[in-house]
């Protein structure tokens, strides 16, 4: 089997991230993969060979001939038993790539997130609605994505299944230590974007310090927002209890090295990172949105109710003072069975097989 792989651009997102993953297991098992980008990135992901430019153009999103065609000769050169468009504008590029140049081969879908968080308006649902109904499977990301996809095209109903994300099985250095090493240390992990709620997080933190200032905060992760989001620090007089660093390539490093890890997002599918620190054995504390409840419950962390964020700092702060060990042994099995990529890749497979037979 030949796999095509679309991403929106080389970046250090989870769904990119993801799709390099999976490439590469569905690579060791004997399949032929490639992977093409809609545009243009500087990210070095996880993939050896090279990641194909489509060129598409960033201010001309609905009418892209040029990197349609690009497509089309990728598709006529490599001849793909499938095409994956893996969420933004991928499933959009490879629609309109096939009704111009009338290529035939399938394409599925990852949903990674819930659908009906971006339609705002009728000509967006109309636009996904025609987009949908030239695919021949949805992977979505947890049961959430899956049913928030179907209350907006319940015409899916019997070709969506859900495949989660997964885990690669790394060694973690437990040699790395935050500093100083007698206070507490709570991570975040993830974009500066608005789905991610940073302005949210510097309040919850805020309770935090109001109850216990001996706490950093490290912010691991870069965005369009990170400039906002440290002016905010500085106004809020956090600034000596806060740390920027940016993208940095060892994440599990810093995960394993707190004392919990946070996550206030708005809007998810099925976050790495909680799953990550599970693998780390870091107790995790999380706003109930998409897939989040599906992994985060009272065996395996804390689930919080979205915006309640005194609830979320004084959850923390108990995480902080008194860590269940229990929970924590239970998060981490939990992942070591279920979401490592090997079985991952394998479901893919199947449903691959499956939607292609019906």
């Amino acid at each position: 089997m030949k796999i095509l792989h679309l991403i929106q651009k080389p970046q250090h997102r989870g769904a990119e991230t993801f799709t390099c993953q999976l490439a590469n297991h569905q690579k060791i098992s004997g399949l032929e993969v490639k992977i093409a980008s809609i545009f243009e990135g500087d990210s070095d992901l996880d993939w050896e060979e090279e990641i194909i430019n489509l060129e598409g153009d960033t201010n001309s999103r609905f009418f892209n001939l040029k990197a349609w065609k690009k497509l089309n000769f990728l598709i006529k050169e490599f001849q793909p038993d499938i095409i994956q468009a893996n969420a933004g504008d991928t499933l959009k590029y490879a629609v309109f790539s096939k009704k111009v140049f009338g290529w035939k081969t399938p394409i599925f879908f990852r949903n990674a997130s819930e659908v009906g968080r971006y339609l705002k308006s009728t000509l967006q649902k109309k636009l996904n609605l025609y987009l949908y109904k030239n695919v021949a499977g949805v992977a979505s990301v947890s049961k959430a994505s899956k049913k928030d996809l179907l209350n907006h095209f319940p015409f899916l109903e019997y070709k969506t299944r859900v495949i989660p994300i997964g885990l690669e099985k790394k060694a973690i250095n437990n040699l790395f230590k935050f500093q100083p090493a007698y206070q507490k240390h709570i991570v975040h992990v993830g974009g500066f974007s608005f789905e991610k709620n940073h302005k949210g997080l510097i309040q919850i933190f805020r309770n935090v310090v109001s109850s216990n200032p001996n706490v950093i905060l490290h912010l691991v992760g870069d965005g369009p927002l990170r400039s906002e989001i440290e002016v905010l620090v500085k106004e809020e007089g956090l600034d000596r209890n806060v740390k920027f660093y940016g993208f940095v390539n060892n994440p599990l490093d810093y995960i394993a090295a707190a004392d919990v890890l946070v996550l206030p997002s708005i809007i998810e599918g099925l976050p790495g990172v909680l799953l990550e620190a599970m693998y780390c054995k870091t107790p995790v504390v999380a706003y109930n949105v998409g897939g989040i409840g599906e992994i985060v419950n009272k065996s395996t962390g804390i689930l919080i109710e979205k915006r309640n964020e005194i609830d979320f700092a004084r959850r923390v702060l108990d995480c902080i003072e008194k860590p269940n060990k229990l929970q924590i042994e239970n998060a981490h099995n939990m992942v070591s069975t279920n979401y490592m990529n090997t079985k991952i890749a394998d479901e893919f497979l199947r449903f691959y097989q499956k939607n292609i037979k019906e």
